[in-house]
């Protein structure tokens, strides 16, 4: 039986990444994704975008999980949204502590994912199902891998019903990170994050930023490849397919695709997969 798959979006600025994501997802909805998350920039400064893309997606008869961020945000302004997606049939949040603009020093009325998961399951109840994120190489922020082992069994607790890792090259990453869990008591599903690999400099950049590790014979090897964008993502594909198999070997519960809202390389990963058929 094939893993159930889901894809991450970010929403599109212009009339032109409307219509690419509008092709992107028609490609990816023919592997019979569980659902689309839509991200939620720094500060909630996507917010109508956000909501335009996730109404979109749910009006095509797909689930549609909008990301919700706390960093920023009032409780007035949560709520109104919460009541927004209720309204129309969302029922499916990713729920994160969020990043703060640049410039800005306040956190609004949430500092920590747990505090807007407990603020969502107040007001909700159960109406809502709520992903939230993990770190299996622990988050850049976070004093120590135990630290953050503790905040995440805090979001669970909380009320999350199944977490999203962040990206990684390390399966063994993953499977310790499970068992640590299951040790605390953690018992949801913590579905793997997976980063095709599009453009070097792209992902050396992102890598820096969230605290996921390239290896250094990932890194080298990348290097290697300079410009040769055809060699590099040849590569690639070897290398997160190879990644993918041994995730669902292991017993990972599904794979969640950080698309940057492209598809070519995801459905060639689910090809070989063979999630496509």
């Amino acid at each position: 039986m094939n893993p159930e798959i889901s894809f991450e979006f970010f929403p599109p600025k212009t009339e032109e990444g409307v219509l690419k994501l509008r092709e992107t997802r028609k490609q990816l909805a023919l592997l019979n994704p569980k659902f689309f998350s839509v991200t939620f920039g720094a500060g909630g400064s996507t917010r109508d975008r956000t909501m335009d893309a996730v109404l979109e997606i749910q009006a095509e008869g797909f689930e549609a999980a909008p990301h919700i961020s706390g960093i920023s945000s009032s409780k007035d302004e949560i709520l109104s949204l919460l009541q927004t997606y209720q309204s129309h049939g969302i029922q499916r949040l990713v729920v994160l502590r969020g990043d703060l603009p640049s410039g800005e020093v306040s956190s609004g009325d949430f500092a920590y994912a747990s505090q807007l998961v407990s603020f969502i399951r107040a007001h909700t109840g159960n109406g809502f199902q709520i992903e939230v994120a993990a770190y299996p190489e622990t988050h850049p922020e976070a004093r120590s891998a135990g630290a953050d082992l503790k905040h995440f069994k805090t979001k669970v607790d909380a009320g999350a019903n199944a977490a999203i890792t962040q990206y990684f090259y390390n399966a063994d990453a993953y499977f310790q990170f499970v068992d640590q869990c299951q040790k605390i008591g953690i018992d949801i599903p913590i579905v793997p994050g997976v980063m095709p690999i599009y453009n070097y400099t792209q992902l050396a950049r992102f890598s820096n930023v969230c605290g996921a590790e390239i290896p250094r014979w990932l890194r080298l090897r990348l290097e290697d490849c300079g410009d040769d964008i055809a060699s590099l993502r040849a590569f690639g594909l070897d290398v997160v397919t190879d990644l993918c198999e041994k995730l669902i070997a292991g017993g990972a519960p599904g794979l969640h695709f950080y698309t940057l809202n492209q598809s070519g390389i995801i459905s060639n990963i689910a090809e070989r997969l063979g999630l496509n058929k």
